[in-house]
């Protein structure tokens, strides 16, 4: 299969969009996130999608499919809350491997399906590794700043077990995404760093932060330059903003990681804002309008969507960035 390194060179690749937006059309109730593995479980599970590449590994196999179809090079896993952290709300840290692991599976299996079927256009998979439920450099307690809900080691125990499980479930990527705070971003990519070497297997990693506000800055407040900064020690294959605004209000971000990045500069926006019900009402057209200001200005290379986009959406940024040849990657720029 062709290395996604060179395919990068060639053309802007898809990513796939959101996984919850299609989840919650399927209107889920609480027996279909136990299954029999957990229908003695004494806690609620309603909402923990990523349990549903165990439970409903169907709807899940299907959701990949339509991005696919939609014409997505890549998909993520459906492992964004896949950590012991994050899974410590449901009380179940002890399956976290197993949902890693079985979310990667089905995947990969549909990921093959199709290169199977079109040769000529390889599909890869991505690790979504979410940033978690707690910050590592600022405190949830406005009267003790001084305080941390967990510390850089305990995040790597955490990052590590998540990458592990995706690893041996056959991810071609690993992508730590949504950052919200760099430090956390940090213990992501240390464990990977940690595992490579203990395992002898490597896979490219893609790192996305998140622009939270007009500040330009990520939660934790660092700027896009400086949060490149922050990660530039390892080889990234890619960097880039996903979620939080839509494509318009990203694009002076993105034109800083591209100016600055010796990597590939991914970016996959919201479907414009939520309404006042949380609901996203950007349409495919709407949103492909703004997305094209990247590409006519070259600052991309991997293209996708976040929270919102269907594989409508998807199918409007795929007919689009085929229109345009992707951002050139300077490897002598450093920061």
């Amino acid at each position: 299969m062709a290395k996604i390194e060179d395919i990068l060179q060639e053309r802007i690749m898809i990513l796939d969009g959101a996984m919850g937006t299609m989840i919650q059309r399927h209107k889920l109730e609480e027996a279909d996130f136990r299954g029999e593995i957990l229908k003695d479980h004494p806690h609620p599970l309603k909402g923990n999608n990523d349990l549903l590449s165990i439970t409903r590994p169907d709807i899940i196999k299907d959701i990949h499919r339509q991005y696919f179809e939609a014409g997505a090079d890549i998909i993520e896993t459906n492992t964004f809350g896949s950590t012991t952290v994050a899974q410590a709300d449901y009380h179940l840290e002890h399956l976290v491997y197993q949902i890693n692991y079985q979310a990667a599976k089905i995947a990969r299996e549909v990921a093959d399906e199709f290169t199977k079927k079109e040769p000529h256009k390889p599909r890869f998979v991505a690790g979504s590794m979410g940033p978690t439920t707690k910050l590592a450099s600022m405190s949830p307690d406005v009267n003790n700043p001084g305080y941390r809900a967990i510390s850089f080691d305990e995040l790597v125990v955490a990052f590590k077990e998540q990458a592990k499980g995706l690893l041996d479930g056959g991810v071609d990527l690993l992508l730590p995404e949504t950052i919200t705070d760099t430090l956390n971003v940090k213990a992501a990519l240390f464990a990977i760093q940690e595992l490579f070497e203990e395992t002898g297997k490597q896979v490219p990693v893609m790192v996305s932060g998140t622009i939270t506000d007009a500040s330009g800055r990520i939660l934790s407040g660092q700027t896009a330059e400086a949060f490149l900064i922050s990660v530039s020690h390892v080889p990234l294959l890619s960097i880039g903003f996903n979620c939080a605004m839509g494509a318009s209000a990203l694009r002076p971000y993105l034109k800083i990681l591209s100016d600055k990045a010796p990597f590939f500069i991914s970016a996959y926006p919201n479907a414009g804002l939520p309404n006042e019900f949380g609901q996203y009402d950007q349409t495919a057209i709407e949103m492909g309008n703004e997305v094209e200001e990247y590409l006519r200005e070259g600052l991309v290379n991997i293209l996708g969507g976040c929270c919102g986009s269907t594989p409508d959406h998807i199918k409007r940024l795929a007919e689009i960035a085929a229109k345009y040849k992707p951002r050139k990657v300077n490897s002598e720029v450093l920061v």
